[in-house]
C-alpha cells in the first residue's frame, strides 16, 4: 500500500497520546473508587466481565481514529477492478510465414481459433475490431459490439505475402481514433519505413491549427489510455512497411498499450511455396520491445494449447484489471462504522457516549 500524502501519517503520533490520556483517566477513577468501600464493593458485584466491556467502546473509537488518520493520508492499493477498455483491436498476421505448421494445424488457423475464443469471452460492452496485415495492413472489421460480424471477419482471413508489423499498429490506431486521421502518411512514415515530411497548412482562417495538432499530438504517458488497447498476434518477422519500433512509439505517445502474442517457435521451420524456400522463425525480441515500449505485455505461444491459454489470460486482463487505486473512501467508511458502533455500544451498556 502506498500513500499520496504520506507526510500526514505523522498524525498517528496522536494515538499514543490518546491511549496515555485514557489510561490516566481510568487510573484516576480507580483511585477514587478505592477511597470509598461502598463503591469498591459495588464494582466487585458488577464483576470482571463488565470491567472488560467498558473498555470496548473506547477501543473501537481508537481504531476509528487510526482509520481516519490513514484516510487523510490518501492510501492507494493495487486492486482488481472492472476493465474500462471500450475498444480492443485484434491485429492478426496473415503473412506467408503464418502457414508454418510448427503450431498445429498451422499458425494462422491456431490464431483464428484462439481469437474466436477470446471474442466470445469479452463483455458485450467492449467493442472489438480486426486488422489483418501482410505486406500492408487493412481494417477488415471496424470496432463493433456485434460478435457475429467480428467472428465472420476472423474466419475470412487469408494468407498473403509480406509482413508489415508496423503498419498493423498504425492502422489499428487509426481505427481506435477514427476522427484523428491517423494513417501511415499522417504519422510521416513511408511504405518502406522511411520517414516522410508531413506538410500541414497553417491557414488560421480555415482553422488548420487543429489539423496540425492532430498530426503531431502532445504525447501522453505510455499506457495511460485505459479506454482502448491493441492485441498484436504475429511471428514478429517484419519484411516491409514502417519500422516496428517507430510505430510502437506512435502508440506509446497516444497512451495505447500493445499486447503482443508471439506465435511459432524460435527455431521455426523451413517452408517451401511457389518455388521459394526459407526458414521462418519467431522474432520474440521485436514483440517484447513493442510490449515494453507501450507498457503492454508479451505472451509466447509455442503451440495451439498455449495460444488458447494466452487468450484466456488476456481475456481476464480485459475483464478485470489490477490497478493502483486510491482507497481513501474505504478507510473513511471503516472509521465511520467503528465510531458509530462505539457510540451505540456505549449508549446501550452505560447510557452515555464513551
Amino acid at each position: 500500500m502506498t500513500f499520496l500524502w504520506p507526510q500526514l501519517l505523522w498524525l498517528l503520533l496522536v494515538v499514543p497520546l490518546v491511549v496515555a490520556g485514557y489510561l490516566f483517566v481510568v487510573r484516576r477513577k480507580a483511585k477514587a473508587v478505592a477511597r470509598y468501600a461502598s463503591l469498591a464493593m459495588l464494582r466487585e458485584a458488577v464483576g470482571r466481565a463488565s470491567a472488560i466491556r467498558r473498555h470496548i467502546p473506547p477501543a473501537l473509537f481508537l481504531l476509528a481514529l487510526i482509520a481516519m488518520i490513514v484516510a487523510i493520508a490518501r492510501p492507494a492499493a493495487i486492486i482488481s477492478l472492472p476493465s474500462q477498455h471500450e475498444t480492443v483491436m485484434l491485429a492478426i498476421d496473415v503473412s506467408g510465414s503464418m502457414r508454418a505448421t510448427d503450431v498445429e494445424p498451422n499458425r494462422l488457423a491456431a490464431a483464428q481459433a484462439a481469437a474466436r475464443t477470446f471474442v466470445e469471452e469479452q463483455p458485450r460492452s467492449t467493442r472489438l475490431g480486426v486488422v489483418a496485415f501482410a505486406a500492408t495492413a487493412l481494417v477488415v472489421q471496424h470496432p463493433t459490439q456485434n460478435r457475429e460480424d467480428i467472428l465472420a471477419a476472423i474466419e475470412r482471413l487469408q494468407l498473403q505475402r509480406g509482413t508489415a508489423v508496423g503498419s498493423a499498429i498504425i492502422v489499428s490506431l487509426g481505427a481506435i481514433f477514427p476522427d484523428d486521421g491517423i494513417t501511415l502518411e499522417s504519422v510521416g512514415t513511408g511504405a518502406e519505413g522511411r520517414r516522410k515530411p508531413v506538410s500541414v497548412p497553417m491557414d488560421a482562417s480555415k482553422g488548420t491549427d487543429k489539423d496540425a495538432e492532430k498530426a503531431t499530438p502532445k504525447p501522453v504517458q505510455p499506457g495511460s489510455t485505459t479506454s482502448a488497447a491493441i492485441i498484436l498476434i504475429s511471428d514478429g518477422q517484419r519484411t516491409t512497411g514502417p519500422e516496428v519500433m517507430e510505430a510502437a512509439r506512435v502508440a506509446a505517445d497516444r497512451g495505447i498499450r500493445v499486447y503482443t502474442v508471439g506465435i511459432g517457435t524460435p527455431d521455426g521451420e523451413v517452408m517451401g511455396f511457389e518455388g521459394w524456400r526459407m526458414r521462418v522463425r519467431l522474432d520474440e525480441d521485436t514483440l517484447k520491445n513493442v510490449a515494453a515500449l507501450t507498457h503492454g505485455e508479451y505472451f509466447y505461444a509455442g503451440n495451439a494449447i498455449e495460444l488458447k491459454k494466452v487468450y484466456s489470460a488476456l481475456s481476464s486482463r480485459f475483464v478485470l484489471e489490477k490497478k493502483e487505486t486510491e482507497v481513501t473512501a474505504l478507510f473513511s467508511a471503516l472509521a465511520a462504522v467503528l465510531a458509530v458502533t462505539s457510540a451505540l455500544l456505549s449508549l446501550a451498556w452505560f447510557n452515555r457516549i464513551l
